[in-house]
């Protein structure tokens, strides 16, 4: 059996309570002993990311041991007060809190991204700008293939075969 990973998108947005509904197919990838708890966190590149509750605890598991290093204090006082343990309710609705809302800039629509081992929620405008400037112009679709032949190359099982196909 392959191991689950999350992936395609969805829009959603937030009722009057700052709750949005989190599609089946990503809840089913979050249940974990029977149970669908999970964290929302801070993400890279300005969205939120959603992590199973075991994934989270590896991430815990290895910045405890560097919870003493001096360069590193800010990010896990930030990193850490700004996780929340949270599950859906019965309809699969997720509270987003106004922290994490006002740490991204979402207000009410959003865009649900499912990236390998988490779920990422952007701000629909900054989703949508993010694609246009990766699809957008000439020079965009430039830095497109780029990207995709740089991320496809870490797939070879050999150090510099990428480079000998060039």
């Amino acid at each position: 059996m392959s191991q689950f990973f999350f992936s395609g998108c969805h829009d959603a947005k937030l009722d009057g309570k700052s709750r949005f509904v989190l599609p089946q197919s990503f809840r089913f990838g979050l249940v974990e002993e029977g149970e669908l708890e999970f964290t929302i966190a801070l993400g890279l590149g300005g969205c939120l990311a959603i992590y199973r509750k075991s994934d989270i605890q590896k991430i815990i598991d290895k910045f405890r041991s560097k919870q003493h290093i001096a360069k590193y204090q800010k990010f896990f006082t930030l990193f850490f007060s700004m996780l929340y343990p949270t599950s859906c309710d019965s309809v699969g609705r997720v509270l987003l809190p106004p922290m994490l809302k006002k740490a991204v800039g979402i207000d009410t629509e959003i865009v649900i991204a499912g990236v390998l081992d988490k779920i990422e929620l952007w701000p629909k405008d900054r989703y949508e700008s993010n694609l246009g400037l990766t699809f957008g112009s000439k020079e965009s679709q430039e830095t497109l293939s780029t990207l995709i032949e740089d991320a496809f190359a870490l797939l070879s099982d050999e150090e510099g075969e990428h480079e000998s196909e060039a």
